[in-house]
This record gives structure tokens, sequence and C-alpha cells, in this order.
């Protein structure tokens, strides 16, 4: 399903880019409607954004299979990632106001402030902690704001240091969510406030986002109209609740609905001014959110696909070319959630997408069709083509989720001799005890990751979660002692292919206490 190309999409004045004068929105909903039912989708919400215009703002579908409420551009999602751009621009403002500079030691603002590495900690700058590059692995750490913990922002900070750098400072790409956790403390130390009343106070309502929040317990108990996650399994979607990424603050908690997000699209083309007429923050800000802090390598089918040579991030954007234009955008991510924001600033084309399921690709389809009639280019069925990929890779990937059987099984010791109370430097506790004769796990700083532990071979185990829809099965070896006890255990997920990178089990170093 492609949108027509019309005499209606008329050539403006100005010779350097061609405009919609109006949008067949019989069209784009039809695409819409056909990618929500061949990804599975229950409930989305798109906005468009042209030339200083909301063209197209709307809600299909429901927000909550278990209550079939309809979902309307006022519907609120958790926009997860796409919070990282808020973040950014709280910055911006502040360095517009002289309270800060891009190039200030965080430890200025943070004393407390340290990684494992004293010479990253005296020299990392506010736009490192914005652009994944400060050496720290991919989702490192994310188990101390995911799923849903107990811990303050004084335990992350102080949690830090314990984690080991997966590459030197500055030299590879690898997103990190603390690092954006970190910066919201950041804006908070500055600004005297909370991360989230600046964000309200600063960004939103001067937006007009009215509706939209910077938490989900911040949205008044009188609206109802949010959306709830679907996870697929078994064959059918399962509601899945999540409290819209609450904890992780500065990398994820907003909460908002594609009517607010177009007030953000409009501002973010007008090089910071809002539409009315005051400027949010400078053009010389936005040049620097929008500048590769760091690249990565651009991808063959990225290539094949939209003619991609380059990708990078800036503070907060990710960057790439698409068919020659500059392209800035971000993913969001929540479990049974996904939002997708997409600009192009040659063509004033803005777009944002807020869904109720986890398919990231029923979101680009919509996305992809649009630009191709903004730049004119060739017809191309993006929902088959981007479904096509999508169900052979999730087919792999379940296909090699379960692990092999072991090729010398082992037996176990008795469950006794595995209990006890494990620590990490950078979590906490992990209790292992025998109940009702079946050894359980408990991750003490969040009350989603309990589970039983199933002998795999010798003093190997399977952690199969009580709450199946994590899809978060994990391995956990024990390391024993000569009198048969446990000294120490690592962990890593049954299925990287399956399992979201936030669960990094694979960074602990547990201890017995």
């Amino acid at each position: 399903m492609t949108l027509t190309k019309l005499a209606s999409f008329a050539l403006l004045a100005s010779a350097t880019f061609s405009s919609w004068a109006q949008i067949n929105t019989n069209n784009l909903e039809e695409v819409i409607k056909t990618s929500m039912a061949r990804f599975d989708v229950p409930g989305m919400a798109v906005a468009v954004v042209q030339d200083d215009q909301v063209v197209f703002a709307k809600g299909f579908g429901v927000s909550n299979l278990n209550t079939n409420a309809q979902v309307d551009k006022d519907t609120l999602f958790g926009i997860a990632s796409n919070t990282k751009a808020f973040t950014s621009a709280a910055l911006a403002k502040l360095v517009d106001e002289g309270k800060l500079s891009w190039d200030d030691r965080v430890i200025d603002h943070l004393p407390e402030f340290r990684l494992y590495d004293s010479y990253v900690t005296r020299e990392m700058r506010i736009r490192d902690l914005l652009s994944h590059r400060s050496g720290l692995g991919l989702g490192q750490g994310d188990l101390m704001i995911w799923p849903s913990t107990d811990k303050s922002i004084e335990d992350i900070l102080a949690g830090l240091k314990y984690l080991k750098p997966a590459s030197s400072f500055r030299s590879q790409y690898a997103y990190n969510n603390l690092m954006f956790v970190t910066a919201g403390e950041v804006v908070a130390r500055v600004s005297g406030i909370s991360w989230n009343d600046y964000i309200e106070k600063n960004i939103l309502k001067p937006l007009h986002m009215d509706n939209s929040r910077a938490g989900f317990s911040r949205i008044p108990k009188s609206n109802k109209n949010w959306a709830i996650g679907h996870i697929p399994m078994d064959g059918k979607l399962n509601p899945f609740f999540v409290n819209y990424l609450e904890d992780f603050r500065g990398a994820g908690a907003i909460a908002s609905s594609v009517s607010d997000m177009s007030q953000w699209l409009r501002t973010q083309l007008a090089g910071g001014k809002m539409p009315n007429g005051e400027q949010l923050f400078s053009e010389k800000q936005q040049a620097q959110m929008w500048h590769p802090h760091i690249t990565s390598m651009a991808s063959k089918s990225a290539f094949e696909a939209y003619h991609q040579q380059f990708r990078g991030y800036g503070l907060g954007w990710s960057i790439e070319d698409y068919h020659g234009f500059k392209k800035l955008g971000h993913g969001g991510g929540i479990l049974g959630m996904v939002s997708q924001v997409t600009l192009l600033p040659e063509k004033k084309l803005g777009i944002v997408i807020l869904s109720n399921q986890q398919a990231f690709s029923a979101l680009s389809a919509v996305t992809h069709e649009v630009l191709e009639d903004a730049l004119e280019l060739e017809d191309k069925d993006w929902v088959e083509d981007l479904a096509d990929k999508h169900f052979a890779g999730k087919q792999k990937a379940y296909a090699n989720a379960k692990p092999d059987a072991p090729a010398d099984y082992q037996p176990q010791l008795p469950n006794i001799n595995y209990t006890g109370t494990l620590h990490d430097d950078w979590y906490g506790d992990v209790i292992v005890e025998q109940l009702d004769g079946k050894l359980r796990i408990d991750f003490t700083h969040t009350k989603r990751l309990k589970g039983t532990l199933e002998h795999y071979t010798g003093n190997t185990f399977i952690v199969k979660w009580d709450e199946k829809l994590l899809e978060a099965d994990a391995f956990i070896r024990f390391e024993m002692s000569s009198q048969n006890r446990v000294n120490s255990a690592k962990m890593h997920a049954v299925s990287t292919a399956v399992t979201d990178f936030s669960f990094d089990f694979r960074n602990l170093n547990l201890k017995a206490k």
C-alpha cells in the first residue's frame, strides 16, 4: 500500500524544496490501517507536520484490548527514548541562559559523579552524557532502572563507578540510558527543581503540550485517555502495563500524545521557535543538538532501502541521510509499546507515530510511505516489504530462543547448596532460596524479577521468570567453593535476539555475601 502521487502536492515558490499543499488523508489512513492489520497493532496515533502546520493528527484502533477504549489524537502513550531529545532541549535552554556550557565537566555540577575510570570521570562533559560515547556498553547498568526498581537517583549515581567500560572513552557508539539519567540530574541541580518539574514547567507548558507529563504517576487521575502496551505471545496479544519507564527519568519517562507532540515537531522544524512565536531554545543550540557527535557504520540494507551513506548520533537525536536529505529522529521502546519521531528539516516535514504494540516495523512502514511522497520517490510497498523482514526475523529469533540440550549433561548438587544472598556492587542483592522444593531467585530492587531456577547441567540453571511476558529467560552459572557452596555467579540472556538489551544480566558480577 503506497500513498498516491497527487497533483495537489504543489511546488512552493522557494526552489529549495517542494512541499504539500494538502495531504490525501484517505490514502494515509489506508496505509495506517493496513500496517496495523498486517503487524497486529491494536492502537496507533499519527501526526504529520508540514510547513509549520499540523496537516494530519488522528488516532486509530483501541488503547486497551481489555476495555476497547478508542485511540484519538489526545491519547497518551509512553514515548520512551523520544524523551532524550527533551532532556537535551532542557540543557540547551540552560546553556542559552548562561547557567552551563555543553563542555562543562559533569563533576562540576555533580561532584559525586564517578565512573570506573578516573580519567573518564574527570573528562566527561555534558555533551558526552547525551551522545552515547561514554565507553559504557549497550544498556549497561539498566537493571538499576528496569523493570520498575526502587533505586533513587543517589543510588544510581553511586552505582556508576562499578560499571566496567566496554570500550575506551569517545571511541565507539553504544546506546546507554544511564548517561541520560545523569543528564537529567544535571538539569535538576543547575535549575534547582527536579527534572520532571523542569520539563513540565519550561518545555511542556510553553508548548501547550497540556496533556503530556514527565512521568506516568503525574498524569491526573481524571485523565483516563492513556494506552496500555500489548505483547504478542502464544498466538495472541497480551495487554501488559508498565509505568511508561518512569524510573528512566531523563532517558525515557515522558507520556505524550500526537496532538501534543506535533507542537514539539513544529518547534524543532522552526529552529527552536515555538508556535506562539517565542524561542524555546536558540538555533545555535539546535545546531549543537543536530550535529553528529559520534558515528556508526551505515548498513548495507539501509543503503539499498534508502541510500543511507552515514549515520550518527547528536545530542538526543539520531542523524542519518535519507536519499541525500538530512534526516533526524528517534525511536522509543517499552515492552508492549513503541514510538517513532522523524524530521526532514529541508522539507519542513515532521512525523510522529505512537503505538501500543512492540512492532517497530509497523511504524517504520507508515513513516517511509509519507517520506516517499514528500520526496517524490518511486512507489514501494513498505508495509509488505518490512512485514516480510519483520516476520522472518521473528520466526528465526524464536526458533533459536530455546537453549540447545547440553552436550555433556552433569547432575546438580542438592538445592540447598545453591541458596544464599549474592551481591553485585552496582545492582545490589540477589537472593536464591529454596521454597516448596524449588530454587527461587529474587532481584531485591524490583517486583518484576522473581522466578524459578530450572536445572540445565551441572551448576548451571535457567531462570524462568514468573512473568513470562518479559521474555527474558536467563542462564545462571554458579561457581562453587571446595565445600560445594556458592562463591559467585554469572548470568546472561538465553536469547539476545528475543530479550530486550535493558535486561543486562551479562554485566552482573554476583558474589556470595
